[in-house]
């Protein structure tokens, strides 16, 4: 990975920063920034300029957030940003989206989020795909990582689906090699998921059959977090792989 790796993020909430990509990256010698659509006014118009040229960026990182990609009407910076993911895909460079980021390079290429059946919140499994092609990102056959969603994506038309769960499953895609899409957290770190826990009103949305409580996450072992983390700085290393700085 070259030491002038330029990394931008897109951060939707406050709180749910880089997790634990932000050190493996920062080990690598990349320059991070990132744009925070929650830091703009509701009712300030975002122009598509305002974004950073995508000459400038080598690796695209979308995280979280509670928000849905279909609200628009409350969140109108969502239509700006798929305009600009669609020119950033178009031009083949690499990109990662996590949960809600998974979901908008989903909903920017054509594929449509919904509810899903079931909420997911906690500590769950995921199952690899069988038989995807060989050149495909390689994830373990089963894993532990850690959910918070009520919204699912479609795999979007191209797309090869990675890896699958019983509650929700559409859990990982792959397009092309340059992006990969998770409906989970693999970046989720104990200082991250401390500060979602202090959402309560989020929380409070959450009920039913696949959702841990406020005590059980607080509960938390440190090696829950390590198996993700590592998922996540393979994903990076793949899609960065195809391209030379």
């Amino acid at each position: 990975m070259a030491s002038h790796l330029k990394v931008h993020y897109f951060q939707h909430i406050a709180g749910e920063g880089f997790g634990s990509c932000y050190t493996y990256l920062k080990q690598q010698g990349a320059v991070i920034s990132a744009t925070e659509f929650f830091a703009l006014p509701i009712d300030q118009a975002l122009e598509i300029e305002a974004l950073p040229s995508i000459e400038d960026v080598d690796l695209l990182i979308i995280m979280g957030g509670t928000m849905s990609v279909n609200d628009e009407a409350n969140f109108p910076w969502l239509k700006i940003e798929k305009r600009w993911l669609r020119r950033y895909l178009a031009a083949g460079k690499p990109a990662i989206g996590l949960c809600l980021g998974g979901q908008l390079i989903a909903n920017a290429l054509g594929a449509a989020v919904s509810r899903n059946e079931q909420q997911e919140l906690g500590w769950a499994t995921v199952r690899k795909i069988q038989h995807v092609p060989t050149e495909c990102f390689e994830l373990p056959e089963q894993f532990n990582v850690m959910q918070w969603h009520s919204e699912t994506f479609e795999i979007p038309k191209g797309a090869v689906h990675l890896a699958e769960n019983t509650v929700c499953r559409n859990q990982m895609y792959q397009i092309g090699k340059n992006v990969l899409g998770f409906q989970f957290h693999p970046e989720i770190v104990p200082e991250t998921l401390a500060l979602f826990l202090e959402n309560d009103d989020e929380l409070n949305k959450f009920s039913g059959q696949y959702v841990a409580t406020e005590t059980e996450l607080k509960k938390s072992p440190k090696l829950n977090f390590i198996e993700g983390n590592q998922i996540l700085n393979s994903a990076i290393d793949y899609v960065l792989r195809q391209t030379v700085y």
